[in-house]
């Protein structure tokens, strides 16, 4: 037993030398928890993580998460040892422009990272979106003796990440999911930047998870045996999710800098470098390995007999249930059914045909009852609100009730919400929508961008998007929510102006695999619009022309939403009194600016430099579109208490207030 400590030690040593050395080549990074976890992640990886280094992507692999990813070089590190396409070089470039090794991990970088972490938190709640998705996609697939869906989410937090108000959101959710198959390993090592925690983090972690319905277990993080015992009683608690407490000492093995702040965001320095080698017995050079333990790390043998056991469990499936296995490979590769498009396209004409005039957030439910049904894989959820955001449908059911359902209420945690979304739809197998009102996005919006930046299918749903829902006032009214949305790179949105146009962006959302979407309905009632087949076709490209005139227009106005229609009357004043007007819809202004330059020509002429955008949300945003001598009707300030047609027309939004901003060009 002596000896396989001291070779798990060296072992660990391995990850300790590499991260040591890539912090302080590189100038830049935290070594002190990858030092400090390094025992931890030696045990997990090397005798429980069930993975393939020859195929990072393999569906039936664990997952695993750094939430603490500052510590990104014990992420690298594993990688590396254990034989994924990652080499000494790539170490050697940490945090270098285009290397792939990052600052910190990022999903679609490096061969093996799950997931972006970094934002304190996000990766947990990531980590809790997986194990849904996980435990859901088993659920609808695994039959008795063929258990084709089943593995763990491993994932590493730190105080940082437990401090974060999103951990308790998301663990708490899992508590009360019994997400059996969640594995949290806490780096309990007492510091953070500012110094020990105590002063301002003395919370009683344990009972806090105890009291979300987690297993605790308590365990020396330096102790190989203690861990992997604590690994193996987590595996065999299937009802609750499970917290391993680990004490540990940041930046163990630093004979001078250990169990301190300063070997936590800063190399630890030469002279200091080379005392720990030697503390650690470690007499290797910078990024050297000895072959016998690169040997104890690799993984690529094991992996490949995992996941060939696996695909012969496949196959054996297969033939028993050839129907459900086709359905569950194509859901593993993210494919729409051969027919969804048709479908789709089918349900949008019938939109065009019916003379609904619905809020758009009805719409949108109406959108999802004939969409999900075609769609398994479409799992939804609302953050308290799915009476007020219509997120369900006839076919919904509650995971919390029926393991195999595909609806999650998560209770008031739209931040949460959001970040386990992304989760899911890093896992894989389903489309993810989520819904509250528009200004909660705020409280989302860090998740948001991070779905954003890993370009993840996931469909978030806003609601009561303006000033025009009304009494509840300007805590709940959204003004400068969908400027932060449209800036967000890789973000689609869409504010559609009635049931025809939410079809369509409902059909967008779900076709595009590049990143999330967000679609943003109204409250009030908004009337159904006529259009030729023409227009009903040009809807998709983002923007097109509703409302025209003979010749070429002397004003073009642009309109979204539940301005649309006030707008259209304008124009149609406009043009009895013989002025040339052009009215615009923009349900999509970034779909819009992806289509070619002469369809963009040809629905907003450059020459015509008269225009008016309207839009009940913040002006500054579409300057870009009517330029210095165009004129925007938005809000300047935050909306008021009191009906919605009352502040619309306080405010601005009416077509004789329209007609007056047109002819003052002319003033």
């Amino acid at each position: 037993m002596a000896e396989q400590v001291v070779s798990r030690k060296q072992s660990a040593n391995a990850i300790r030398a590499l991260s040591m050395d890539a912090v302080q080549k590189a100038k830049s990074g935290h070594p002190g928890a990858p030092m400090g976890m390094a025992d931890i992640a030696q045990v997990l990886w090397c005798d429980f993580l069930k993975h393939n280094p020859g195929d990072p992507n393999w569906f039936n692999r664990d997952r695993f998460v750094l939430s603490n990813g500052h510590g990104s070089m014990l992420m690298y590190s594993l990688l590396h040892l254990t034989g994924y396409d990652l080499s000494i070089d790539d170490l050697q470039q940490f945090r270098q422009f285009d290397s792939k090794t990052p600052g910190h991990p990022e999903f679609g970088y490096t061969p093996g990272v799950e997931t972006t972490t970094g934002p304190l938190g996000q990766g947990l709640a990531n980590a809790v979106g997986m194990a849904i998705a996980e435990k859901t996609l088993g659920a609808q697939f695994n039959r008795e003796n063929h258990q084709v869906i089943d593995h763990y989410t491993y994932a590493f937090a730190g105080d940082g990440c437990l401090m974060e108000g999103i951990s308790h959101e998301v663990c708490s959710l899992a508590g009360t999911l019994n997400l059996g198959k969640l594995v949290v390993f806490y780096d309990d090592n007492g510091i953070s930047i500012d110094g020990e925690v105590g002063e301002w983090f003395s919370d009683d972690t344990g009972k806090r998870f105890e009291a979300y319905g987690w297993q605790v277990l308590s365990v020396d993080g330096h102790d190989p045996v203690a861990i992997s015992e604590a690994i193996e009683q987590a595996q065999s608690e299937t009802s609750r999710p499970t917290l391993i407490s680990c004490k540990t000492i940041i930046g163990f093995g630093s004979p001078n800098k250990q169990g301190t702040s300063a070997t936590h965001g800063a190399p630890l320095g030469d002279e200091e470098i080379a005392a720990t080698r030697a503390a650690l017995e470690w007499p290797h050079a910078p990024f050297v390995i000895p072959e016998e333990i690169k040997q104890s790390w690799d993984a690529i043998e094991k992996g490949f007999t995992a996941e060939s056991a696996w695909k012969e469990k496949l196959v054996i499936y297969e033939e028993e249930y050839p129907e459900l296995a086709m359905e569950l490979v194509r859901r593993l590769k993210g494919q729409l059914p051969s027919y969804f498009s048709a479908k789709a396209d089918e349900f949008i004409a019938k939109c065009q045909s019916s003379d609904d005039n619905i809020p758009s957030r009805k719409a949108s439910q109406n959108c999802i009852e004939a969409y999900a049904s075609l769609l398994p894989e479409l799992i939804g959820g609302s953050a308290d609100l799915t009476g007020s955001n219509l997120t369900n449908w006839s076919g919904s059911s509650a995971i919390s009730q029926k393991v195999d359902g595909n609806y999650i209420y998560y209770g008031v945690r739209e931040f949460g919400m959001s970040a386990i979304a992304t989760g899911m739809a890093l896992h894989g197998g389903f489309i993810p929508y989520t819904a509250t009102f528009l200004i909660f996005m705020e409280y989302a919006r860090n998740a948001v961008r991070m779905s954003a930046l890993m370009k993840q299918q996931s469909i978030f749903v806003y609601t009561h998007d303006s000033i025009g829902q009304g009494e509840d006032g300007p805590t709940h009214q959204p003004v400068e929510q969908l400027a932060s949305l449209r800036t967000t790179p890789n973000m689609s949105v869409w504010r559609p102006c009635d049931n025809v146009e939410s079809a369509v962006a409902w059909k967008s959302a779900i076709e595009r695999q590049v990143g999330p979407t967000s679609l943003v309905f109204s409250r009030q009632n908004l009337p159904h619009q006529a259009r030729s087949d023409e227009q009903l076709q040009a809807i998709s490209r983002g923007a097109y022309i509703l409302k025209d005139c003979q010749g070429e227009p002397a004003v073009i106005v642009l309109a979204t939403g539940s301005e649309v229609a006030i707008s259209l009357a304008a124009v149609e004043t406009l043009q009895a009194e013989g002025i040339k007007a052009r009215l615009v819809s923009m349900p999509s202004v970034d779909v819009f600016e992806a289509q070619d330059a002469d369809y963009q020509e040809q629905v907003l002429p450059m020459s015509v430099r008269r225009r008016v955008a309207v839009e009940a949300a913040g002006v500054d945003y579409w300057r870009k579109f009517v330029g210095l001598d165009g004129k925007v009707i938005g809000m300047h300030t935050f909306g008021e208490s009191a009906p919605g047609p009352v502040l619309m027309e306080h405010f601005g939004f009416s077509a004789e207030n329209i007609v007056a901003t047109v002819k003052s060009f002319d003033a």
